[in-house]
């Protein structure tokens, strides 16, 4: 360990003489000796000159050249006798005298030292730091930007999304694969809902209906929206379908693990299949099949199994994974439905019969949304496309509102939960700034 000694030097006791790496006024560290260029390299100094200074890396230290080094306590650079006390004279200084290695917020790094940097990578190279570009999922430009323009939301920076990159974002916090084919051939089917019915300009299914909807849970860094959603959707019209006899949320796990047939488990997935499965073989609560802790684990396979009982209703076979909810009740549903991508109708359909699946398109300013009706905003650095990307997500519409904006016009937009922010949280965004797929299921308890 390195000792510290007070130097036998007089100085003026009003003098500022107090160096850096020192602890008192006229304090300095006392270095050991080794042989080296130091100052024949970077030249010497009259007097005291703190900046005088470079790295002693025989004796992981800094040392100097100036002549206030000259002293009983010597911290003089190896060289400093046979080069400086030269008659000739001392040649200028050229070089800086900073050590050698890199510096950030105020903290010396050895050469070759990596630090992290939000989503990149710096490593110290030749006094400079060199780092990955990668776009990082929090941009706290883009978030300044948001703050201070009059966009009507604000952006926030979440602490689980600091150090991923834009494309980790996209691939772990979203999760559903574009619509198929299949699906979007599906025939569009209207609300029963008499046309003359008056519409509000503000609903929220909860409201209606409290106690039979679900808050959204989080899906961490499990890219599985598909089977998020799925679930949750499924439990609100069960509940609501059953007047409230049914009101257990499912298992979203239950459709990672076990819904095999293309499906990609936390690695995306897609709502039709999340259907069939939910249709065909059912789901148990998220009680008793809960999410694992662990998505990445070997022994994250399907826990749970069940047989027809030849009239189309299933029946579990084995018990929970969770040991302590003893009831396994399979819910299952009827063939599925699309609902008219018309927004009176979705609003018709929603009032009528509960909460919707959609599959929207999610940018790269939508991880940072907090409050407010969320439209998306350019990214401040418009001349880059690895800036502007979008990818599908599905959500769960609640309601609907409509509000004043900046010039008093009427701003329409949807509440949805996303999965994939807080938890806790629900989402408005704006009809217009989002391309929306509804996809809904007409469910049948049994």
């Amino acid at each position: 360990m390195e000792r510290q000694y007070l130097s036998q030097r007089e100085v003026d006791p009003g003098a500022e003489f107090t160096r850096n790496h020192t602890i008192s006024e006229g304090t300095r560290f006392k270095r050991a000796v080794f042989e080296g260029q130091y100052c024949r390299r970077f030249g010497c100094c009259a007097d005291r000159d703190d900046g005088c200074v470079t790295q002693f890396y025989e004796a992981d230290a800094l040392c100097y050249c100036d002549k206030f080094c000259e002293r009983e306590n010597s911290d003089c650079c190896p060289d400093y006798k046979s080069f400086c006390r030269e008659e000739k004279g001392w040649p200028p200084r050229t070089k800086p005298w900073s050590p050698e290695g890199c510096h950030r917020d105020g903290q010396h790094y050895e050469e070759g030292s990596v630090i992290k940097e939000n989503c990149n990578s710096c490593t110290c190279s030749g006094q400079q730091w060199k780092c990955s570009q990668h776009v990082c999922l929090v941009q706290p430009g883009l978030i300044e930007h948001v703050n201070k323009g009059d966009y009507g939301w604000t952006a926030q920076n979440y602490s689980q999304f600091w150090g991923m990159t834009l494309e980790e974002g996209f691939k772990y916090r979203l999760g559903t694969l574009p619509p198929s084919p299949l699906l979007l051939s599906m025939n569009e089917v209207t609300a029963s809902l008499t046309k003359t019915t008056d519409l509000p300009e503000f609903f929220i299914a909860s409201y209606k209906w409290p106690g039979w909807t679900h808050g959204p849970l989080d899906q961490k860094n499990c890219a599985a929206s598909w089977a998020f959603s799925t679930a949750s959707v499924a439990a609100d019209r069960i509940a609501i379908q059953s007047q409230g006899r049914y009101t257990a949320n499912l298992s979203p796990q239950n459709l990672i693990s076990c819904c095999a047939k293309k499906r990609h488990g936390c690695n995306s997935g897609s709502v039709d299949r999340a259907w069939w499965y939910l249709r065909k073989r059912g789901l148990v609560s998220h009680a008793c099949y809960p999410l694992f802790k662990d998505q990445n684990a070997t022994n994250n396979g399907c826990a749970m199994a069940s047989r027809s009982d030849g009239r189309g209703k299933r029946h579990a076979t084995t018990p929970c994974p969770n040991s302590i909810e003893k009831s396994n009740r399979i819910y299952q549903c009827s063939p599925p439905y699309r609902v008219s991508s018309n927004e009176t109708e979705i609003m018709r359909e929603i009032m009528q019969n509960g909460p919707v699946q959609a599959i929207m398109q999610v940018h790269e300013d939508f991880f940072n949304y907090k409050t407010g009706i969320y439209r998306h905003i350019t990214s401040t650095n418009e001349d880059s496309e690895k800036y502007r990307k979008f990818r599908t997500h599905a959500v769960k519409l609640t309601g609907w509102g409509t509000l004043r904006g900046a010039q008093g016009q009427k701003e329409k937009f949807w509440v949805c939960n996303t999965f994939q922010l807080n938890s806790c949280c629900e989402v408005s965004i704006l009809e217009s700034s989002v391309s929306l797929l509804p996809v809904l299921y007409s469910l049948v308890i049994s």
